[in-house]
């Protein structure tokens, strides 16, 4: 099973728990693989969601997963890449978007 199809099994084993969070990450994070670093953990975790870049510097990470996999997102998402500098992490509540629940995506500038 590819890492894509698992974190996918993982996801739909847990859909009764699932939560959405919006988290917007500041400091150095545009311009050195962030987003694609993001992509890499949710996979890892099973997470469903996307990440973009936000005209104002900032990524923004929405996703999708039990709270537990939504603790381990945060902490792996306040490290960052290399070459990245986070100054902030900035998580709050969100409403699960039908569109991203399949699997996690690289999405443009917003």
């Amino acid at each position: 099973m590819r890492a894509r199809d698992f974190g996918a099994a993982l996801l739909d084993d847990v859909s009764d728990d699932k939560e959405a969070r919006r988290i917007h990450i500041s400091g150095r994070v545009q311009g050195v693989g962030y987003r694609y670093f993001a992509l890499g953990v949710a996979e890892r975790l099973g997470i469903a969601g996307y990440a973009a870049n936000l005209s104002d510097g900032r990524v923004e990470v929405y996703a999708i997963g039990t709270p537990a996999q939504l603790r381990t997102l945060l902490e792996e998402l306040r490290r960052g890449p290399l070459g990245a500098r986070v100054q902030q992490v900035v998580e709050s509540k969100s409403d699960i978007i039908p569109a991203f629940t399949s699997q996690f995506s690289i999405e443009h500038a917003r």
